[in-house]
Formats: C-alpha cells, sequence, structure tokens
C-alpha cells in the first residue's frame, strides 16, 4: 500500500532494548510496535472515550503476520500506520507499516487478526455495531466483510 492509504500513525523512537546485537530492531519487536499502533489507533478513533479501559470489548489475537522489507536502527524515529481494513461476524483485520518517520519508506508491513470474546476465556462473540462504527466513522468507509 501507499503511505497515504493509511489514515492514522503514531510515531515512536527505536530504544536500546529493542535491538539485537547487529543493532538493528530484533524481529519480535515489530509485533510490540503493532500492539503500540492499535492501542494508540483506538484512543485516535474514540474507543477509550467511549469505554473505560477496563470495560472496552475484549479482542484476542487470532493471527499476526509480519514481513520484513529494510532494518530498523537504533535510535531512528518510526512512523507505526495503522488502519482498520475488514470486520467480520466475530474478527477485526488491522493493516500495518512501518516507515522511517515521515517518509515513504517502508520497512515492514503487517497484519494482525483480532477475535472479539464475550470474556477473557470465551467463545468468539460478534463485534458490537456501536465499536464497528467508531472505525467506520474513523476511516470513512464501510468495514463489514
Amino acid at each position: 500500500m501507499a503511505r497515504n492509504d493509511f489514515r492514522f500513525h503514531v510515531t515512536k523512537r527505536v530504544r536500546y532494548a529493542e535491538i539485537d546485537a547487529q543493532a538493528v530492531v530484533f524481529n519480535s519487536r515489530y509485533l510490540e510496535y503493532f500492539d503500540i499502533g492499535i492501542t494508540e489507533y483506538w484512543r485516535a478513533a474514540g474507543v477509550h472515550d467511549r469505554w473505560p479501559h477496563h470495560a472496552s470489548p475484549e479482542f484476542h489475537v487470532a493471527r499476526a503476520e509480519v514481513d520484513y522489507k529494510a532494518p530498523i536502527l537504533l535510535d531512528e524515529e518510526i512512523d507505526i500506520c495503522v488502519r482498520a481494513s475488514r470486520v467480520g461476524r466475530s474478527s477485526m483485520t488491522y493493516l500495518f507499516e512501518l516507515h522511517g518517520k515521515g517518509r515513504e519508506d517502508l520497512r515492514a508491513g503487517g497484519l494482525l487478526v483480532n477475535v472479539h470474546v464475550g470474556e477473557a476465556r470465551g467463545a468468539p462473540a460478534p463485534v458490537p455495531d456501536e465499536f464497528v462504527s467508531l472505525f467506520e466513522a474513523f476511516e470513512g468507509c464501510g468495514l463489514r466483510a
């Protein structure tokens, strides 16, 4: 995708604890960056305004993919770009791209599929309509499959 296909991004600086012996970001950290992106995306879409943190809908990761394109280095600033791309009956799919700050400079892309559950150990449950409406308004398009 083109970077401008993402309406949202959050900037993060790479810390020493996130790198490996070659001074590049360790591969598992990319999923942490996606998690930071989801948290801030939800905040920007209004989830935390509508539901207190302890009462927001519960989602579990069902699938995670990372496509590594180019290394991210110590102390570099990156933009974590996020967008909701699809909502199924009980799942939401998010797309991600990591770029050098302020540039069309793709370092990695990926996706997360999160499944809504009625309770922490529960079975999949329909994604609440009000929740989907927040993301559709934020993205400016329909997301239901």
